[in-house]
């Protein structure tokens, strides 16, 4: 419907989609989202605007723009009452793409707010219906706060000092705020297409949320605020006459705009965004809906997680977000703030988390990068290397250092040559480079991050290995102290860049750079278990050579930190040989099944760090599954990338059993799609309830952890597309291996649409008594391909044919188990039948 338009009564109500997901409790304790790539809004589930987030705290929620915040919030009135408080909201739904809140009464409103892709601009159109025909007055309220997503709360400068007071205006319907200086021009236009009968400016305007608490910068705080200390927003309302008529539908449409370009910028996306509502509704939707054509599975034993891929999907588009013409300068940890060193004109990335972390991050993007391409998101994780090479080119010279945190200013807060770190992200680059490749095939791709990947490991080697023992130095993923200075999951991604970049430079036909990293990863493989086993504790060190004990060279330092699982989980292309981790299959066996133990793993999946003898003097909280006396308290968070680790570990190793890695896809799935446990429906969260870390409902808005975080997805959709449907692709070299695992006890595993290169495959095996079959049909894509299975242990054949006849094939021992690989020219079905 057009803003304005009424739906005739004899059509049939809107029926629910299969795509949604609905809330009726605790609305207010909820946070909502709606996201586009260039605009997103959070509130709470009511319709209200809580301040909420804390990088700047309170004021990480309501609308933005990248880079720029543009309102705390938009309230509706109807005939005096205010949506939210006086009428209170029955339900909340979460769709693709879109959400909608329900408010039941004498004029019953529907309200539903998506972002247009592509425009600045977040819309929010109220469906309204009455048994009778009446005239009502709506009134609707806009609080601006016109802020940057950086400086912070606690930077120098901070936002307290660089944010401005806002200016409200009135013309031609809309209301206009602006927040001017020398340096800058932000700007944001509020309004509908219908004309208002009347409005009103001034400092207050939040709905029912004046005259409001706001949030102090320190000391006791309120379990709610409405502002906070550092805004200077102004605020304005706007007044509409609507008649509504007995058994008619009426949809009026609002836009927020915003631009850090100035009033005429953001005049031009607010009438685009007005021109057609729902033209650009539909036009959300259908590209929502082709997100979920891709990869889509049957998983008829195990439905939670088909549920949870579809969603994962969703989570990831999601996150996509743009700016321009970010301006580079190491800002040091918020310790200063130099003139930048260059311009980056378009950015575009996997926002890592929301409200608080929805910029551009190396260690959330890469991890991400898995789940993404599994489902088919190719473009941005293209774009999201790009943002990550180019700004860290910048940033520091070229050196191949890969900055960790980039706001959507460009300011960075962590990642320059000057930081300790962060090790990790710079040997995972080349990895991802060769992850897309292999699954897309195009070697202008390739040829593009090649000179940044060889840069990344180079780095490494000149820069973080002081001492010259191989292992590298640096800060990594675990931001804990008592650290040693080298660390395991650091260096095992470094085992893995290390043949990834090898792989890509034999590729290329680059014979030096190729031997360089074959010695250094066979070197790093050799002397691995000998130096991080630590068979006391059933696992591997967190990280060797303690800086504060000079004596203490390379002597393993056990903490239990979730890091431990890593070298199960980062698989090593070397050629001649099966994919496989760099854990030996002995310790891997032993290690994962530690790790399912009640010292590591709680309901929703891994913890941060587990439980067990401690000299810390907060003490042992947990059981105790060693002997080894660590040096820290444990940590009891399950974090869902934790999690997302240990599903893909257990995978490698062929452990997809009901004590194994259901344990975490399940864990993942249920803070995602679990009534009794999600906050965001749909939304995949930062941290499940954990008995070190209370769910979000019960904390305030300006003291949780993200709603949305991407990094979850890789523990979805990895295991699904990679593991249990078992694609492999390697298009750069022109070979496709499909080879599945259905889990124990399960009949059948299903995949249709999954994007290879310019193609895509279906993919489906089933058990049924002594015969698996492995069904495979090609849309586009030339390779070579492998069809197969991982046939149950200690099951022998007795059988196989392809195409209905008998044919060559290969028996594989790999990290999986026994593996049937028969070589075929396309689409295929293969029977293996057990003996």
């Amino acid at each position: 419907m057009l803003a304005g338009t009424a739906t005739a009564a004899g059509s049939p109500p809107p029926q629910p989609s299969p795509h949604e997901l609905s809330e009726t409790a605790r609305l207010a304790d909820r946070r909502s989202l709606v996201v586009g790539d260039r605009a997103y809004a959070m509130g709470d589930e009511s319709g209200l605007y809580p301040a909420t987030g804390w990088h700047i705290r309170g004021e990480m929620g309501g609308f933005w723009t990248q880079p720029i915040k543009v309102l705390d919030g938009l309230w509706f009135g109807l005939d005096g009452k205010w949506l939210g408080k006086d009428t209170a909201a029955a339900k909340y739904t979460s769709g693709h793409g879109y959400s909608r809140i329900d408010y039941p009464g004498a004029v019953q409103v529907r309200r539903t707010d998506f972002v247009p892709d592509g425009l600045r601009a977040t819309l929010v159109g109220l469906t309204l219906s009455s048994p009778t025909a009446k005239t009502v007055s709506l009134d609707v309220d806009a609080h601006s706060e016109l802020m940057s997503s950086y400086p912070w709360g606690w930077t120098t400068p901070s936002a307290a000092d660089a944010n401005l007071p806002d200016t409200g205006a009135y013309g031609n319907g809309t209301l206009r705020f602006r927040e001017q200086s020398s340096k800058h021009d932000y700007a944001a236009y509020v309004g509908s297409s219908l004309r208002p009968t009347n409005h009103a400016l001034g400092p207050n305007h939040r709905g029912p949320q004046d005259p409001a608490v706001i949030c102090p910068a320190d000391g006791t705080t309120p379990a709610r605020c409405d502002d906070s200390l550092v805004g200077k927003g102004t605020g304005g309302r706007l007044t509409y006459d609507v008649d509504l008529k007995p058994g008619k539908t009426k949809t009026i449409w609002f836009a927020v705009a915003g631009s850090d370009a100035g009033p005429q910028a953001a005049q031009r996306d607010y009438d685009r965004a007005l021109s057609n509502p729902d033209k650009l509704l539909q036009a959300k939707e259908n590209d929502r809906q082709q997100i979920d054509q891709m990869s889509a599975v049957d998983l008829p034993g195990d439905r939670l997680l088909q549920q949870s891929v579809e969603w994962s999907k969703q989570n990831l588009a999601d996150s996509v977000q743009e700016a321009r013409d970010l301006q580079i300068r190491d800002v040091n940890e918020g310790k200063d703030y130099p003139a930048p060193v260059g311009t980056v004109g378009t950015a575009r990335w996997f926002g890592a988390g929301f409200p608080d972390y929805p910029w551009l991050f190396a260690t959330d993007g890469e991890y991400t990068s898995y789940a993404a391409v599994a489902a088919g998101q190719f473009d941005t994780v293209k774009a999201h290397l790009k943002a990550l090479r180019d700004i860290s080119d910048l940033l520091n010279a070229r050196s191949g250092k890969v900055a960790h945190e980039i706001i959507p200013t460009g300011d960075v807060y962590f990642g320059s040559n000057q930081s300790a770190g962060n090790t990790d992200e710079t040997v995972k680059f080349p990895s991802i480079v060769a992850l897309l490749w292999r699954w897309t095939g195009d070697d202008r791709f390739r040829d593009d991050f090649y000179d940044f990947s060889v840069r990344n490991l180079q780095y490494v080697y000149r820069e973080l290995d002081q001492d010259k023992d191989g292992w590298p130095e640096g800060l990594a993923n675990v931001e804990r102290s008592g650290m040693g200075a080298e660390k395991l999951d650091s260096t095992v991604y470094l085992a893995r860049g290390l043949r990834d970049l090898a792989d890509l430079a034999a590729s290329r036909h680059d014979r030096k750079v190729e031997q360089w990293a074959t010695a250094r990863a066979k070197d790093v493989e050799a002397r691995f278990e000998a130096q991080w086993w630590v068979p006391q504790a059933l696992g591997y060190a967190d990280s060797v050579d303690d800086p504060a004990n000079p004596a203490n060279d390379n002597t393993p330092i056990f903490q239990r930190h979730w890091t431990g699982v890593t070298p199960m989980e980062a698989e090593l292309v070397r050629p001649g040989r099966p994919t496989s981790p760099l854990a030996s299959p002995e310790h891997a066996a032993t290690a994962l099944t530690q790790r399912e133990t009640a010292c590591y793993t709680g309901e929703f999946g891994l913890f941060h760090t587990g439980t067990g003898p401690t000299s810390d003097p907060a003490g042992n909280p947990g059981a105790s599954c060693d002997s080894v006396v660590s040096q820290v308290k444990s940590e009891r968070s399950i974090f869902s990338l934790n999690t997302s680790i240990m599903a893909v570990a257990e995978g490698n190793y062929g452990r997809l059993g009901p004590n194994q890695q259901r344990v975490y896809t399940t864990g993942n799935a249920r803070i995602q799609l679990d009534p009794k446990v999600w906050e965001t429906p749909g939304a995949m969260p930062e941290i499940a309830p954990s008995p070190d870390s209370a769910a979000n409902i019960g904390r305030p808005f300006y003291d949780r952890s993200m709603t949305l975080q991407a990094w979850g997805t890789y523990g979805i959709l990895w295991p699904v597309i990679h593991q249990q449907l078992g694609v492999d692709p390697d298009l750069g070299h022109g070979r496709v291996s499909v080879v599945p695992q259905i889990p124990a006890g399960q009949p059948k595993v299903a995949g249709s649409n999954i994007r290879l290169g310019r193609g895509a495959i279906d993919v489906s095996a089933r058990l049924a008594g002594k015969e698996i079959r492995t069904d495979l049909t090609v849309h586009d894509v030339k390779a070579a391909f492998t069809i197969g299975a991982v046939i149950p242990a200690g099951a022998t054949l007795n059988d196989v044919t392809l195409n209905g006849r008998a044919t060559p094939y290969r028996v594989v021992t790999t990290s999986r188990g026994t593996e049937v690989h028969v070589a075929a020219r396309g689409s295929a079905t293969l029977r293996i039948t057990l003996a």
